[in-house]
């Protein structure tokens, strides 16, 4: 186990990676113009397809602590979290090791996520803290863990949402072992991948907005 203050501040650097890449493209991505999806108005988060993401690390430091983290984040062309991976490394005056699966709002708390690298045994991550728009669950984060992600092809973040359903999210280990041993990611690269993010975005909402209107005029058509 690992103290409340350390775990604290790992989820607090977590939070604030994953809530500008969140926010940003949000605030860059067009308004999308078809209604939600019946899901979303039954209850279910509307989730739309994946955008195309790489792991990636990047690094700071916070008082007397550097800290790197090395992260994939899920982002659906709706602007929704679908899931995200934080791989900790603080290092200073605090020295701690976190893995974190960040996962939508709506979950059964009490089961936690399970990740599951290939067909291995799954691991139990428990929720640590909850935000309006996500929840975060982690566990220390150990040297037999990192090296199954290196020798892994795809790593599945499970949670249970509020209707007691699985939700299993495949992320794909291509690029981690690259990403993890490598150098951290500088301002100008970290700038560019956001506006890769920002176009793939825009990309999938103009493809949704028009099939929306395709069917429109379809359906007139038919009239």
């Amino acid at each position: 186990m690992f103290d409340v203050s350390r775990k604290t501040l790992a989820a607090g650097l977590a939070a604030l990676a994953l809530s500008a890449t969140v926010a940003q493209a949000q605030d860059a991505a067009p308004k999308p113009a078809a209604p939600a999806p019946a899901a979303a108005a039954a209850g279910q988060p509307a989730r739309g397809a994946p955008v195309p993401t790489e792991w990636f690390k990047v690094c700071s430091k916070q008082g007397e602590n550097d800290i790197c983290n090395t992260q994939y984040t899920l982002i659906a062309d709706t602007r929704q979290l679908i899931t995200a991976v934080n791989l900790i490394d603080v290092k200073g005056k605090v020295n701690q090791k976190v893995l974190q699966a960040v996962v939508p709002t709506g979950r059964v708390i009490p089961a936690g996520v399970q990740i599951k690298i290939d067909t291995s045994a799954p691991q139990a991550l428990n929720y640590s803290v909850c935000f309006p728009d996500r929840c975060i669950a982690e566990a220390q984060l150990t040297d037999a863990t990192i090296a199954a992600l290196k020798k892994g092809s795809q790593m599945t973040v499970t949670s249970i949402n509020f209707q007691r359903q699985a939700n299993p999210v495949a992320v794909t280990l291509a690029g981690f072992s690259k990403a993890f041993d490598g150098p951290a990611k500088a301002q100008p690269e970290l700038a560019q991948r956001q506006q890769e993010l920002n176009d793939a975005l825009q990309k999938q909402a103009d493809a949704r907005r028009k099939k929306f209107e395709d069917a429109q005029e379809a359906a007139k058509a038919a009239q």
